[in-house]
């Protein structure tokens, strides 16, 4: 008897695959059939799996890392821990003060609650450090309410769902430049150039006030950088995310309208 998958849309949220639309979308994730729509069906998974990317892409959501079709089954425990699920709780059969390293070892495994699937990840071990608790009755033993997590979890997926979303925007550069040769055609100098000469642009509309011109001109010079990262053989984000740590202890004061540093 063959599996039918079906590709699920949440407007606004998600897409996914699931095999069980009323068990994944509306037990687990809590949308009723009038909140999402199904967009194709199919026996075949590595044509679902596909698919479901491209339509990731397409509505601009977040990309799954691995395909659908890659995905192992839901573990009901962890390799290491044996856990105690309630209806409230999930408790681990370790102290606070060890429990982040198990935690670690464990990632990618999964377990059920009333309140849907979680599994281990890197966010998800975050939220619980932030969140968990020592048992009242054994120090031995830690503890989170599933109801919170549920909740906490969902929050950290949508910011990072949010954050992917603003990173894709350079992946539609890089495909848009690509698509006109200038990676091909194009040299670190020519655009250093445009970006000399988008700096120009955004200068004189700050000198008349000029909100539109000054919101294109700023849009303009991101992705001349883009494409000049491109060309030296880096990534914006990575360059970005390199400022940001370097700058991100650094103290100062402002200085006639400039921060200067330490």
């Amino acid at each position: 008897m063959n599996t039918t998958y079906a590709i699920y849309h949440i407007p606004g949220k998600k897409i996914g695959v699931t095999k069980n639309l009323d068990e994944r979308v509306t037990r687990q994730q809590g949308y009723g059939p009038e909140e999402y729509e199904v967009l194709e069906m199919s026996d075949d998974i590595s044509y679902i799996s596909s698919r479901e990317v491209e339509l990731q892409r397409l509505f601009g959501y977040k990309v799954d890392s691995r395909l659908y079709s890659e995905l192992k089954p839901n573990k009901t425990k962890l390799k290491s821990m044996k856990l105690n699920v309630t209806e409230q709780t999930t408790t681990f059969p370790c102290p606070v003060s060890k429990l982040k390293g198990q935690l670690m070892d464990e990632l990618g495994s999964r377990w059920e609650t009333e309140h849907g699937t979680f599994e281990l990840t890197e966010e998800s071990v975050a939220w619980i450090m932030s969140n968990v608790k020592s048992s009242y009755y054994n120090k031995e033993r830690s503890f989170v309410y599933n109801k919170a997590m549920s909740k906490g979890c969902d929050l950290m997926e949508e910011q990072c769902e949010s954050e992917q979303g603003e990173n894709y925007v350079f992946d539609d550069i890089r495909s848009w430049a690509g698509e006109r040769e200038i990676f091909e055609k194009g040299d670190v100098k020519t655009q250093y150039l445009k970006l000399i000469e988008e700096a120009g642009e955004l200068g004189r509309a700050i000198l008349k006030s000029d909100e539109p011109e000054i919101v294109d001109a700023i849009g303009d010079m991101v992705v001349v950088l883009t494409n000049l990262s491109h060309l030296a053989g880096h990534r914006i984000e990575d360059c970005i995310q390199s400022a940001y740590d370097t700058i991100a202890a650094r103290t100062g004061k402002m200085v006639n309208g400039t921060f200067v540093k330490d």
